[in-house]
């Protein structure tokens, strides 16, 4: 039988687990109660996080400090994110079938994206914390030929150990023509973890080209940003499309040119796509390309802050101006510096649009939450001395669920706005 380590935490901290917070900080721990081997005898002791003999990776109970139960995790002494719980189940119900049990995870998330996905889509296939795999990212593309490649991230001890059977659950229900991993985020660190990228198994070519919205997008599986592409955003695109038939636009921090082709293809007059990577518009001008948009579309690449700085000086005005900025923050500390990064991006945005223009904003920080995010537009619209009417207030694709009591997976606004 396999023994399961006991976790009590401080008084009242697990409010937010109650809550369905899904992580157990190391400050939150009050003692952990396990077994103690002298000679043929065993005892229960009570030892503190830091003494106890505990290897990276080992499974858990989590108990309230008055003895109720709250689940089961995996504890990871390398990680100030010490416990990532896989359960509200007693260890033992986990454990009698961790083949099914990883199998049954897989599964369901495989089978709520297919009420809004076809076969020919790519999408988010698991979701982290937010799919209940804790850690765990895959990505599932399917290229032109009806190919299905994933790509997936193993970022926590949590799911690391759990590989074998989160990959054979994945090769069950995807059956895919190829799996490369991408767990090379700087995060895997923290948690005491190599960083890794490489096929697993077969060999196939990296670079592909997806179908999104009737656009053509070369994505990059090796070499692209996290996971290749930011397939979160797709959605959003479609519906900015329906803006800019007849327009100009701007579109900034395009990393792919997804926002300008999308805008092209719904007969935009002209579209602009900056980024401040080489490789990105080296990218953008492949898949201008692609879809031949040649005659309304062009890559720049420019500092984003300094080119509508340019832009408003030189009185240049657009129709519609999409602003799909990089987090600018991704800690709590620097939430405030970001705030005015946001704001001076926004009211630069507001000041290039024609009147009644249509400006698409975003966020992808979930430290820089929603209701700082209007904030900042309302004082941006203020400095700006422009009305801004908010559309539509949009976030990621139904292939990012939200977990409630994980604010995490809340990460991404999109405000569809006219300014006039």
């Amino acid at each position: 039988m396999l023994f399961f380590p006991r976790v009590f935490l401080n008084s009242k901290e697990e409010k937010e687990i109650n809550q369905g917070f899904p992580w157990v900080f190391d400050n939150e721990i009050s003692h952990i109660k396990t077994k103690k081997v002298s000679g043929q005898n065993e005892e229960w002791v009570n030892v503190s996080l830091k003494e106890a003999d505990i290897a990276p990776g080992t499974p858990v109970e989590i108990f309230t400090k008055a003895g109720g139960f709250l689940g089961t995790g995996i504890l990871n002494k390398n990680s100030k994110i010490t416990i990532r719980i896989i359960s509200n189940e007693h260890g033992d119900e986990v454990y009698k079938d961790i083949e099914s049990f990883w199998s049954k995870r897989v599964s369901d998330a495989y089978n709520i994206r297919q009420i809004h996905y076809k076969p020919q889509d790519s999408y988010r296939l698991i979701f982290a914390e937010a799919d209940l795999i804790p850690g765990f990212i895959c990505e599932r593309y399917c290229d032109e030929n009806e190919n299905v490649y994933l790509v997936v991230q193993f970022l926590s001890m949590s799911c690391e150990i759990f590989r074998k059977e989160i990959l054979d659950a994945l090769e069950k229900c995807c059956r895919p023509y190829g799996i490369f991993e991408r767990s090379d985020a700087d995060v895997r660190n923290k948690e005491g973890l190599e960083l890794k990228a490489g096929w697993i198994g077969a060999k196939r070519e990296s670079e592909i080209v997806i179908v999104e919205n009737g656009i053509r997008i070369k994505v990059d599986l090796e070499n692209g940003q996290k996971t290749g592409y930011f397939l979160d955003q797709k959605d959003n695109r479609a519906v900015a499309a329906q803006f800019c038939h007849g327009k100009s636009v701007l579109d900034t921090f395009t990393h792919t040119g997804a926002f300008g082709l999308n805008a092209f293809k719904a007969g935009a007059k002209s579209v602009i796509s900056v980024d401040i990577s080489e490789e990105a518009v080296e990218t953008v001008n492949k898949n201008i390309q692609l879809n031949k948009a040649e005659s309304v579309m062009t890559a720049v690449c420019a500092d984003v802050f300094d080119l509508l700085k340019q832009y408003e000086a030189e009185e240049r005005k657009f129709d519609v101006i999409i602003l799909d900025p990089p987090a600018f923050t991704k800690s709590a500390k620097m939430v405030q510096k970001a705030y005015g990064g946001y704001k001076e991006i926004n009211l630069r945005a507001m000041r290039l649009l024609n009147k009644g223009g249509i400006l698409i904003t975003c966020s992808c920080s979930h430290f820089f939450d929603t209701n700082t995010f209007y904030d900042m537009l309302m004082h941006a619209a203020m400095d700006s001395h422009r009305r801004v009417q908010i559309l539509e207030k949009r976030g990621a694709g139904p292939d990012h669920p939200v977990l409630l009591g994980y604010p995490k997976s809340e990460y991404l606004k999109c405000a569809i706005t006219r300014v006039f």
